[in-house]
């Protein structure tokens, strides 16, 4: 082989390489798992430079034929369960108060952690349930193992400030455990009073890096809170015939935070109800807007 064609041959294998990693970089530290059955809703609508978006939503697609038993099992192509290694039941002891959780990934050192707090009527089970919301909770899981994350999913007693303060003294602790690395919190439906807790404690919010908001209860005061101040970033999704929490009133807060310049993204479902976004929020966006942000 000449020295002109081996020249060549590196040359065309460092553009390779430098390609895959501007590629790489782009997409976000969290890499894909299953992005095509979880990521590729049809975008309906798009405003503020894709911040917001609405979101194709239909549920004789998206759960009857994604189920095999519609709302109850996920058919088996959306799902990895060998991520079930990583996975245990803990009683953790923090602030005098004991807290039952589920962990997936790494107890120390995480990359990144993110808590996850359910709605009335569950407990840490609902978060890593592989099979039920069409397996959002088994890609999630996935998706922080590979990344040498940590994900929490734990039991709250009460959605009052006794209940917020047991998962304010969680996020120090896993603050702590993963030597200051990003903690995310994400609240789903009732579970939203407590991230409202959680945004106006001031010692709280400084170990969060990003708030999840899915199919919550609008928060007209955010703006005043401590977490506000310090920016930090906000993803909300919602479904947009959500009859427990209007979307329109979420929609407002929304646009008040972007007009003010605050670091925020908002997915609306398009005939969504309720349990939408738990199903259909796309974790591997959430993660890489988070971990991106400022």
């Amino acid at each position: 082989m000449s020295t002109d064609h081996l020249s060549l041959r590196v040359l065309v294998a460092l553009c390779l390489c430098l390609f895959a990693s501007a590629t790489a970089a782009a997409d976000g530290p969290v890499r894909p798992f299953k992005d095509a059955l979880f990521s590729s809703q049809a975008v309906l609508k798009t405003e503020d430079e894709g911040a917001f978006k609405v979101l194709d939503y239909q549920e004789l697609r998206d759960i009857n034929q994604r189920d095999e038993e519609p709302e109850r099992r996920v058919k088996r192509d959306y799902v990895d369960l060998g991520v079930r290694e990583f996975q245990a039941n803990e009683t953790l002891t923090i602030a005098s108060s004991r807290l039952d959780v589920a962990r997936v990934g790494r107890m120390r050192d995480a990359t990144f952690t993110i808590i996850f707090i359910h709605g009335r009527g569950g407990d840490r089970r609902l978060g890593v349930n592989d099979y039920t919301f069409g397996g959002n909770f088994n890609r999630l899981k996935n998706l922080v193992v590979q990344s040498g994350g940590a994900y929490y999913a734990p039991s709250v007693k009460s959605f009052d400030p006794n209940g917020a303060a047991d998962i304010a003294a969680l996020i120090r602790h896993v603050f702590e455990l993963s030597s200051g690395r990003p903690v995310i919190l994400a609240c789903a439906s009732m579970g939203n009073f407590i991230c409202q807790s959680v945004t106006r404690d001031k010692e709280a919010v400084r170990y969060l890096k990003g708030l999840v908001v899915m199919g919550g209860p609008s928060d007209p005061g955010f703006l005043t809170t401590p977490a506000a101040k310090l920016k930090i970033p906000v993803y909300f999704s919602h479904g947009s015939a959500d009859s427990v929490y209007k979307a329109e009133q979420q929609i407002a807060l929304y646009r008040k935070m972007r007009k003010a310049g605050y670091p925020t993204i908002f997915r609306l479902f398009q005939t969504g109800g309720h349990g939408t976004p738990i199903r259909m929020s796309d974790w591997r966006e959430i993660l890489n807007f988070m971990l991106a942000a400022g």
